[in-house]
């Protein structure tokens, strides 16, 4: 029986490398390909892959957005996340929103496409160092609203910015920010958020 897979990443180079790996493989095929996250529901309602690799940065919906969304529309297609980052916050995040694996780009093909058919079968699989890390690394402390707050003020925006964006007022954008900076051990927000981003909590 051969596996119908769907790639999902950004960057052509890389999805086009994956893809030819992953066809060598004779019960294996790659039956569409996108480039942004917002593509992916989309493509598994037309194509009905048996297992959706996803990239976690993408454009459009990010790959654990995507998780989520896919394992909503169709709950017989598993997730398998492979991806440059592997944050610990990023594993767990993607768990949560339903990946049955999580993988990181430089895993060997042929460990890859093994990867592939243990999420296919029903099995979890997950990076061995990575799991480690996120054990060791714990749940963010952060509230669902202080990672929003860090998250806006990725850019650099100011206070009143990140306030008109979320729509809060500049007072509790200032608290946000104070409280996430010292859940983070940081000395400032740009501290916070690079602490943050570090453990894929935002």
């Amino acid at each position: 029986m051969t596996i119908r897979l769907l790639l999902a990443d950004d960057q052509a180079l890389v999805r086009g490398a994956l893809a030819a790996l992953l066809n060598l493989e004779s019960d294996l095929e790659v039956v569409t390909e996108v480039g942004a996250g917002d593509a992916v529901v989309p493509a598994v309602l037309e194509h009905h892959p048996d297992v959706a690799l996803l990239d976690v940065e993408m454009p459009g919906l990010d790959g654990i957005a995507a998780t989520a969304e896919v394992r909503r529309v169709s709950p017989s297609t598993k997730v398998l996340i492979v991806t440059t980052f592997g944050r610990p916050g990023y594993l767990r995040r993607a768990l949560q929103a339903g990946a049955a694996g999580f993988v990181v780009k430089d895993t060997p093909a042929a460990q890859l496409a093994d990867a592939v058919r243990r999420v296919h079968a029903g099995l979890r699989v997950v990076d061995p160092a990575l799991a480690t890390d996120s054990l060791v690394a714990g749940e963010s402390p952060l509230t669902q609203r202080e990672t929003e707050v860090l998250r806006a003020a990725r850019d650099g925006s100011s206070v009143a910015t990140i306030a008109r964006k979320l729509f809060l007022s500049e007072g509790t954008v200032r608290n946000h920010l104070s409280s996430a900076i010292g859940k983070t051990g940081a000395a400032n927000r740009t501290e916070a958020v690079i602490t943050a981003d570090g453990y894929g909590w935002l």
